[in-house]
């Protein structure tokens, strides 16, 4: 199904079955899901820190995870709200409320 069949209406899709196996294919040829490029990412940024205290990892974690998401959804959408709160499974207020807070809006 082609991004603009999903964009014109049917958000029903067999993505929808398969939504934790959000995967690409690396240079090397290797599949990689986007649960593994979260926890590589995690992985370094703690490696980072080298044991400076840190707070607040999961807000900071979900910012940086649902910034794009949202931001890549409108433009898959071509901004439809609607669209886009069923497609993320959000009410359009709290889609809204969201856009807002990253000055997606």
């Amino acid at each position: 199904m082609s991004a603009e069949t999903l964009a014109n209406d049917n958000l029903s899709t067999p993505a929808n079955d398969d939504i934790h196996q959000l995967q690409t294919v690396n240079s090397s040829g290797n599949t990689v899901t986007l649960r593994d490029s979260v926890e590589v990412a995690l992985k370094n940024y703690f490696a980072q820190l080298d044991g400076a205290p840190v707070t607040e990892v999961y807000q900071l974690v979900l910012s940086e995870v649902e910034a794009p998401l949202l931001e890549q959804v409108m433009k898959y959408t071509r901004n439809n709200q609607t669209k886009a709160s069923t497609m993320l499974g959000l009410n359009r207020g709290t889609l809204r409320k969201k856009l807002k807070q990253y000055g997606l809006l």
